[in-house]
């Protein structure tokens, strides 16, 4: 176990922040709720960010831009939106030294702007639809913030599109939260349950809201991505209106989605330990580092060097540019250096010293297991590839067989209460509920109704108001 990073079944909160500060992925920013994202957490957010950037782009979806700062008036219209939004939002009242006409609020989502882009864009079924995603930073001032959980400020993409009909955007809608499922478990290597949040839970101003959930090592759950079916809600709002194939005057149906910074800290919490950072092999930035071994200096800049850079070439060919690099820190201890690669969660390990030189071999560790074996110099094209998907692989089931066995299914409030009284996890329960038995709920043990799983279309007996004909939720305390 790591010194510097506190137990995790003793203080997992302390934990979670400790395996961050020892991989080096944020900080504190001077303002508070902010954070500053430091090279080896921005480097992982990129990885995230090309896996979802070449998904939306191979489903029809294109880039653009939208403004930081968004009319006041724009949240008004329409107004769930800014009943849920308001008590976040951060407000401009002031610039260039002079008040300012009308206030200016620093975006917490863009619905309203783009949706006010939209209604000058669109005047006819041709138009429609439009697919439209930006990656942006946005604002909701946090007043208890956590590194990539809940910070004021975080970076994310916002998706926005308009269709011509009801059934196009409800399509679309779970299109995007499938194109999500796929990438947290296949290449983020989180198990998540796909499903349909409850009314009390649902974005304001959505018809409908879906949601993945995954969940974390002390048995909460993290809504790790979401995707909404706006209506006409906010096409009416903003009067995105356009002439169909009868030539009658109607207005559109929208949708909007969004991941963040947040699957930085579900990575995190998902799959580190003790010792700090696990990352799996799909996106991590750095799939293994070689590190020449020698106190002999022209042993290591006359054998091992060089031939650590052939290695290094010959897998980055293979791996992709970057993927493997050579460590250099030759003023470290070999420990330090082998230690100083764990915490930043690198799935694997080359060791390259005199003695595998002299059998043509890499010492190879795996970080998700420790486990130790030698690889020949000229299987490194073929070996290394499938450890790595071995250790994503690993990863993924881990986590799997953890939500798994953390999750229970009742059919009273008391057995209900009693365990969210106890360790907690994911409860399934026949539910029938609304926002008053919801917040009752919430009031009492903490839990929420984390989502109405896809897929699952078995009815029962509500476990909380004895009605018939109840939906099967999935409840479970949340970040």
């Amino acid at each position: 176990m790591a010194r510097n990073i506190a137990p995790r079944e003793k203080d997992y909160s302390q934990w979670y922040l400790d395996v961050i500060k020892a991989a080096e992925l944020a900080d504190y920013a001077p303002v508070r709720g902010c954070m500053v994202i430091r090279p080896d957490g921005y480097a992982l957010w990129e990885s995230i960010q090309h896996f979802f950037d070449e998904a939306f782009k191979d489903s029809g979806h294109v880039n653009a831009y939208f403004p930081l700062l968004i009319p006041i008036s724009f949240l008004e219209k329409e107004a769930d939106h800014v009943e849920g939004f308001a008590p976040e939002c951060a407000v401009v009242t002031h610039a260039g030294g002079e008040e300012l006409e009308e206030a200016l609020i620093v975006r917490p989502t863009s619905e309203t702007v783009i949706g006010h882009m939209y209604s000058k864009w669109v005047q006819s079924w041709r138009d429609l639809p439009i697919l439209i995603n930006q990656w942006c930073n946005v604002m909701r001032w946090e007043k208890r913030s956590r590194l990539f959980l809940r910070t004021s400020e975080f970076l994310w993409q916002e998706g926005h599109t308009a269709h011509a009909s009801r059934e196009e955007a409800v399509e679309e809608t779970l299109r995007m939260l499938e194109i999500y499922r796929d990438i947290m478990e296949n290449v983020l290597a989180l198990p998540v349950l796909a499903g349909e949040k409850s009314e009390g839970e649902r974005f304001p101003g959505a018809d409908n809201t879906y949601t993945c959930e995954a969940m974390m090592t002390d048995r909460k759950a993290l809504q790790a991505g979401t995707s909404h079916f706006l209506g006409q809600n906010f096409a009416k709002a903003f009067e995105i209106n356009f002439q169909n194939r009868e030539g009658e005057l109607e207005s559109a149906w929208t949708t909007s989605w969004g991941v963040s910074t947040r699957l930085i800290g579900a990575i995190v919490m998902t799959h580190s330990d003790d010792d700090g950072l696990v990352i799996p092999p799909r996106v991590a930035p750095v799939k293994a580092v070689i590190l020449p071994i020698s106190p002999d200096q022209e042993m290591v800049e006359g054998k091992l060097l060089p031939r650590a850079a052939e290695i290094a070439e010959k897998l980055n060919a293979v791996l992709g540019k970057r993927s493997v690099k050579i460590d250099k820190n030759f003023h470290m201890r070999p420990g330090d250096r082998f230690f100083a690669s764990l915490q930043k969660g690198i799935p694997l390990r080359l060791e390259l010293g005199e003695k595998e030189f002299g059998k043509e071999v890499l010492h190879a560790v795996r970080r998700d297991t420790g486990e130790r074996f030698d690889i020949p110099w000229d299987e490194v094209a073929t070996r290394v590839p499938e450890v790595l998907e071995d250790i994503q692989k690993n990863l993924y089931e881990k986590a799997l067989a953890f939500r798994e066995k953390n999750t229970i299914h009742v059919t009273g409030y008391e057995e209900f209460s009693k365990i969210f009284e106890g360790s907690g996890g994911f409860v399934e329960a026949f539910f029938a509920g609304g926002r008053e038995e919801e917040k009752k709920i919430k009031e009492e043990t903490g839990a929420t109704v984390r989502c109405f799983p896809l897929g699952r279309e078995e009815t029962g007996t509500c476990f909380y108001t004895g009605k018939k004909g109840a939906r099967l939720a999935v409840f479970a305390k949340s970040y």
